[in-house]
């Protein structure tokens, strides 16, 4: 059976995202994002679920990070799920009897009300996963740990409390990834991915960039930047833009990226989870490009109109 690495361990909110993409793949829970990426590029795994971003706490830095670097891997699904947390404490401990309390960074961003009203006499400690938390109590390192709902069905602590959010409709965006190959063929409703590093030192590099897309009628969804190690004041730029590479109007803005960039990392074309319609419009559709390559090779061989 073809098997599916996630950012574990078991319990994690990228483990029902990895179930939910595929069902019918094994499950295999790694300790980091970039182990759950080396782990396809390895040949351990044939996919790989990991978190890109959270509609409260923006980019997830340690995925955009690992994608940039080493063997390219290319997204061929997204999942989106709500995220609401629920606190796990040893058996027996009250609510009032909490000490500290642990989680993932972005996780105890996500609950700094709800802890500041319910927990505000407790210790919050960082953990490499909302799983690890639950693990830390288990091991008697914190008193409870803010987890995904699914950790109670792995670890045998208290849930003292669930549904916990400040935001209540806050979701994390997760993608399935592989080793480059044949891509998902087009459904009028994809959403495409590229890592560019422009010439710092270019005046308006970035809105020409921009201007590439925009000229095509290519609808920019996500925009983020993260500095290259060691290159201080220079940047790689993430871009998420709707259409698919098989599309004329992307596959032209992608070859102007490349024309005007130091390095294009094509990170994949894939449906989006609203399925919402990304299908060209206005004089933007392969037909309409097609039409204006005939007129442009009849003008070459010398025939005008």
């Amino acid at each position: 059976m073809s098997s599916i690495a996630y950012f574990g361990p078991e319990g994690t909110f990228s483990e029902p995202a990895a179930r939910a993409a595929r069902p019918d793949h094994t499950l295999v829970g790694t300790v980091t994002v970039p182990e759950a990426l080396v782990a396809v590029r390895e040949g351990r795994a044939e996919l790989a679920c990991v978190p890109v971003e959270n509609s409260v706490e923006g980019a997830v830095s340690a995925t955009m990070d690992a994608l940039a670097v080493a063997e390219p891997l290319v997204a061929v699904a997204e999942v989106v799920l709500p995220v609401r947390f629920s606190l796990l404490a040893r058996p027996g401990l009250a609510l009032a009897d909490v000490k500290s309390v642990a989680s993932h960074p972005h996780a105890l961003a996500q609950v700094q009300g709800w802890l500041a009203a319910n927990l505000g006499h407790a210790t919050q400690l960082a953990s490499t996963s909302t799983a690890a938390a639950a693990v830390g109590v288990l091991d008697g390192q914190y008193d409870a740990a803010i987890t995904a709902p699914v950790a109670a069905s792995h670890y045998a602590l208290d849930v003292l409390e669930t549904g916990i959010a400040d935001v209540d409709d806050a979701v994390t965006r997760f993608l399935v990834l592989r080793k480059p190959g044949l891509l998902p063929a087009p459904t009028g409703s994809d959403r495409t991915s590229v890592a560019a590093v422009a010439a710092h030192e270019r005046t308006g590099v970035l809105a020409e960039m921009l201007t590439e897309l925009a000229l095509r009628g290519i609808n920019l969804s996500r925009i983020e930047s993260r500095p290259l190690k060691g290159r201080l004041g220079e940047y790689r730029f993430y871009l998420d833009f709707d259409g698919h590479v098989a599309e004329r109007r992307v596959g032209d803005a992608l070859a102007a990226l490349h024309r005007r960039c130091q390095h294009v990392r094509f990170l994949g074309s894939y449906p989006k989870a609203d399925a919402t319609s990304t299908v060209a419009g206005g004089d933007n559709t392969d037909e309409d490009y097609l039409a204006a390559d005939e007129w442009v090779t009849n003008l070459r061989a010398g025939r005008t109109g």
